[in-house]
């Protein structure tokens, strides 16, 4: 009876696979749009060094970190896409 209820457990609790790949490409388009004139350079620091992305973002468009932090939570929202790391 335990082993049929753990089949149960274990079939409603599977979650789809994300393509992490795909969601990363979607994301790097998303702030492209986003914030046009920011280099493809500048647009990977988004996934390796989140507080350079962010300076280059005031740099380049005079937004703040925060008002950069809520639209990208926006546009992670609107995509599905969704970071691994944490805003610095």
């Amino acid at each position: 009876m335990d082993n049929k209820n753990q089949n149960t457990n274990q079939n409603t609790k599977e979650t789809p696979r994300v393509n992490t790949k795909e969601n990363s490409d979607k994301m790097r388009t998303k702030i492209k749009e986003t914030w046009s004139g920011l280099s493809d350079t500048d647009i990977k620091l988004y996934d390796t060094k989140r507080a350079d992305f962010f300076a280059k973002v005031k740099e380049k468009h005079g937004v703040s970190k925060e008002d950069a932090q809520k639209k990208l939570q926006q546009i992670e929202k609107d995509c599905g896409c969704s970071s691994s790391t944490k805003a610095a």
